[in-house]
């Protein structure tokens, strides 16, 4: 059982953004634990419908008497000084602590955090590994950035040591953790909002390394020449796996991928063959994704069996290549959450390794500043589709202050000698891709916003 002492100060908690893929997943741990918790949201969803299942309150808005009930206030990034709930906290000088520090300390709860960080890959990684754990009947606990059916929602709470995390470098949230190992996935350009150069974004990398105690594990990327500067800033243990790289203690080699796009390849453990692996998830980065599963579980003496079996059963966490139905039964419909040029590069490759007669993309960028630093690099990522749709940028955080737009991304393309639609209307988009998809067609929605409601609408 995990130790739950420095927690035991607060009673009462109180969480503003509840409904969060991480902020719900913590309230989920600690009403388990007994502690008295209730929050608020601005809209019902998935997360709360469940939360309010486990018997806590949530309110939709604000009501000010839970603040006042409260030991302390937790809320989630996205929360600003002024909301209603935060002053009311301020006034009454109840403590407020950010989601990630608060995360943080839960993590100081279990003796062995294993924290899954790099830019792309994550979700997916963390639910791998997640799925081994739980196959190896290691009862962990767990939190996850996605819904996965195995769990039955995007966290799980166990009795053992083991706490299985997704770990982000926003806001360099990854520092306030305590990891007993870490693997780290890749590290590429991206929320250049905060971090402004890849300098920086390495640098925060190095700070994570070094939280490591001396018997702890780092696994990463042999791919990837960023990961490879990390060990020199560690005295834990170092496992590296890769593709390209066969200098790796594990690496994949006979990759073959069947009509689905699913690899099958034979793992080799520092030059011996280890065993044959069979994924249900498509594309060649997750191979790699398995093998950074794979490098944790062995060095937690999993054994072969249940790492073979729970990989293969995995078919993807949610918004994850996520198969959704199909139109008129000819046209396949997916959606994806990729919304970096890395990772819509990655899935066009999954995309390519099936049968198919033309692709779609249905293209929702993912905050202005996104846009405007890797305009040029969204625009060459999308050619990798036969028929390219728009949609307006999804603000999420910010206000537009870089004067760029949706079109400037579509000229980008047109100049590139391809065609591109600029669509923002979603009943208009629907109706379009209706009116010109063609038997076995592929469309595949893209981007971490609203665009995820595409897929629905059409193949209703």
């Amino acid at each position: 059982m995990p130790n739950i002492d420095i927690l035991k100060k607060y009673k009462n908690i109180h969480m503003i953004g509840i409904g969060g893929v991480s902020m719900s997943g913590i309230a989920a741990i600690l009403h388990h634990w007994g502690f008295t918790i209730t929050g608020s949201d601005t809209c019902c969803s998935e997360s709360v419908q469940s939360l309010l299942e486990k018997g806590i309150k949530v309110s939709i808005g604000h009501d000010l008497s839970d603040i006042a009930a409260s030991d302390v206030v937790v809320y989630s990034a996205a929360i600003k000084q002024d909301d209603p709930e935060m002053l009311e906290a301020k006034r009454l000088h109840i403590p407020t602590i950010e989601r990630a520090y608060f995360l943080g300390e839960l993590t100081r709860c279990y003796q062995d955090t294993i924290c899954i960080s790099g830019t792309h890959g994550k979700t997916t990684t963390t639910s791998m590994v997640s799925l081994c754990f739980l196959e190896a009947l290691e009862d962990p606990s767990i939190q996850v950035g996605a819904f996965l059916k195995q769990l039955g929602g995007n966290y799980k709470v166990g009795n053992s040591e083991h706490f299985i995390i997704e770990a982000c470098e926003y806001v360099e949230s990854f520092l306030k953790f305590s990891p007993k190992a870490e693997i780290i996935l890749n590290i590429d350009n991206d929320h250049l909002d905060y971090f402004k150069t890849f300098e920086n974004i390495k640098k925060a990398f190095i700070k994570y390394v070094k939280l490591l105690p001396s018997n702890g594990l780092l696994v990463i990327n042999g791919d990837d020449s960023n990961c490879l500067e990390l060990p020199s800033y560690t005295d834990a243990k170092v496992i590296t796996y890769g593709i390209t790289n066969k200098h790796t203690n594990f690496f994949a080699v006979n990759i073959v991928f069947d009509k689905d796009g699913f690899a099958e390849f034979d793992v080799y453990h520092n030059d011996s063959f280890y065993e044959r692996i069979k994924l249900s998830v498509p594309g060649m980065h997750n191979v790699l994704n398995a093998l950074a599963c794979i490098a944790v579980c062995d060095a937690y003496g999993i054994e072969k069996r249940p790492i073979k079996s729970a990989l293969s059963k995995f078919t993807g966490a949610h918004r994850r290549f996520e198969f959704k139905g199909r139109i008129n039964g000819k046209v396949s419909v997916y959606d994806d959450y990729g919304h970096h040029p890395t990772e819509i590069v990655a899935t066009a490759k999954s995309l390519m390794n099936k049968k198919y007669h033309k692709s779609w993309v249905v293209f929702q960028p993912h905050t202005y500043s996104r846009t405007k630093n890797l305009l040029d690099d969204f625009a060459k990522a999308l050619l990798n589709f036969d028929h390219i749709i728009v949609l307006d940028v999804y603000a999420a955080r910010e206000k537009n202050t870089y004067g760029i737009s949706s079109k400037d991304l579509v000229n980008k393309i047109i100049s590139l000698g391809k065609n591109a639609s600029y669509i923002p209307d979603f009943d208009e988009c629907v109706s379009y891709i209706k009116e010109h998809v063609e038997d076995d067609d592929i469309v595949m929605t893209l981007g971490a916003g609203t665009v995820t409601e595409i897929g629905s609408m059409l193949v209703e």
